[in-house]
């Protein structure tokens, strides 16, 4: 063996002691799309979508696509701008100051910690049905005990480094979007053959454009559609860890949600023409199928293994979200406290697996602490907790966007390119997101709406409403007890150099 005086390559370490240029555009991409859990996302939405447009389905998933291209144009230019983890609570404090930057960032660690409850159930429910096992998917407890285990192996997996989980969410990447192409692409072949039984429809361009539908219903479908798209943003808050931060993060975005709406308007179109509209069998106006089109129809697509594989991919997309929820909002909590708006243990990472380890470890348990609370008050509450996650999605996607054109308002004229990359596109992003919001809270607030009520308030309003509002006296209370520096405006304003390198 040949003996070298040349000592170890050891990772590169960004300005916050991440490890830099540890992930490619491929990586990135990947990362972003795990978070969305694409395979659940469909699993839990599409019948509800269906139910308030029929056939017209795609087409919400197109529109609602829209306003996700809009505001990820606003990541791309801020991040190209900053290239900073704390993302909505950077850039909102550089454009608005810093007390609407610290309520932005609680707006994404608020919807990380509602939808890390419950993909967690969703993984293990999935993963007994998968094996079985449907009676402990019924159960309480064996359910609440392996989405709790789910939820701390993926806290440790994400303390061990980017690199680990990046290798990981690459083989569960792969095992969702191949199971749902080959799946649809089956289901299309057979009703093209005519072998796909009498319920089958030949799929129409028609339904690529919503005419017909009243406002109400297609704003309601496009609010659910927001929570399938949900979650591509998670590339930017790693970008420190991805080579040339400047650049390939913001591309890597606008990637991820184009894949997401080809994939989408794909599984639609399959799933449509193959199960057609009757309200009986595998009909999707059939009730008892609106939970979960996506694995009710397996079986009669493609037989018993496919079914098999369609669990299992479902239970696969959520524990993939799992991890990748909890990546980017611990590196919120990182840039947080590098900046002093909140305490500095946060901005502790880890010298050997170079993760912001204790804000990993602290979202984790917060999660888990929530899960078990919702559980133990009521299963209904947990259910409730996952419809109320588009207003703090809504929330702080829109103050990303509208920190997007405040920032750059003064070079918004330089060129047509900065109108309408920095200026027009991110503006009706944001207004779009802020209408989502009122129409969402006003829906939500109606004591029927759900599951639960808190007398005349809706459960799902309240849960979602008041994790915002609870953001309020936490930020007050890091105001008095903390350094006061951030809020005066000292350790990151509109003109402060980001705490990162400009290359790797």
């Amino acid at each position: 063996m040949a003996i070298t005086d040349e000592p170890p390559v050891t990772p590169a370490v960004g300005g916050k002691g991440l490890q830099a240029g540890a992930l490619g555009l491929v990586g990135n991409v990947v990362i972003g799309l795990a978070a969305v859990a694409p395979a659940y996302s469909l699993a839990a939405t599409l019948g509800y979508v269906v139910l308030a447009v029929g056939e017209k389905a795609p087409s919400m998933f197109v529109l609602a696509f829209i306003p996700m291209l809009l505001v990820a144009f606003a990541y791309k230019e801020l991040s190209q701008d900053t290239p900073d983890c704390g993302t909505t609570f950077t850039w909102g404090v550089k454009a608005f100051g810093p007390w609407v930057g610290w309520i932005g960032g609680w707006g994404l660690a608020v919807s990380a910690i509602i939808v890390l409850a419950n993909v967690a159930e969703i993984a293990a429910i999935y993963l007994f049905n998968f094996l079985g096992l449907d009676a402990l998917a019924e159960n309480v407890f064996a359910k609440v005990a392996l989405g709790s285990f789910f939820i701390l192996a993926m806290t440790a997996l994400s303390a061990r480094g980017i690199v680990v989980s990046e290798r990981m969410q690459n083989v569960l990447i792969a095992i969702q979007f191949g199971v749902l192409i080959v799946v649809s692409i089956i289901a299309l072949v057979r009703v093209f053959a005519g072998t796909a039984g009498a319920q089958a429809i030949t799929p129409q361009l028609s339904w690529l454009w919503p005419s017909g539908l009243d406002l109400s219903s297609i704003a309601a479908a496009i609010i659910l559609c927001v929570f399938i798209y949900w979650g591509w943003d998670a590339c930017l808050a790693v970008g420190e860890e991805t080579k040339d931060p400047g650049k390939t993060p913001g591309i890597a975005a606008l990637i991820t949600t184009v894949i997401l709406v080809c994939t989408y308007v794909l599984v639609a179109y399959a799933i449509q023409s193959f199960a057609g509209f009757g309200d009986v069998g595998i009909g999707l106006n059939n009730a008892m199928n609106t939970d979960d089109v996506l694995t009710v129809l397996g079986e009669p697509v493609a037989g018993s293994l496919a079914a098999s594989l369609l669990l299992l991919t479902v239970s696969v997309s959520a524990l993939s979200s799992t991890q990748t929820t909890i990546l980017p909002t611990a590196r919120g909590t990182l840039s947080m406290a590098v900046y002093e708006a909140i305490p500095k243990r946060f901005a502790y990472v880890h010298p050997r697996y170079m993760t912001p380890a204790f804000g990993t470890i602290v979202m984790g348990l917060s999660a888990l602490f929530f899960y078990l609370l919702l559980t133990i008050l009521s299963e209904n509450a947990l259910a409730d907790s996952i419809a109320s996650l588009g207003l703090a999605v809504a929330f702080y996607y829109g103050i990303t966007a509208f920190s997007c054109v405040w920032y750059f308002r003064r070079t918004l004229f330089e060129s047509t390119r900065n109108l309408f990359f920095r200026g027009i596109f991110p503006f009706l992003g944001g207004t779009f997101m802020a209408v989502a919001f009122v129409i969402s809270a006003k829906d939500m607030i109606q004591p029927d709406y759900g599951y639960t009520a808190f007398g005349s308030l809706g459960g799902v309003f309240v849960l979602g409403v008041g994790m915002l509002v609870l953001g309020i006296p936490l930020m007050l209370l890091c105001f008095a007890f903390g350094t006061k520096r951030f809020f005066r405006g000292e350790t990151l304003n509109a003109t402060t150099e980001v705490k990162v390198p400009d290359t790797f």
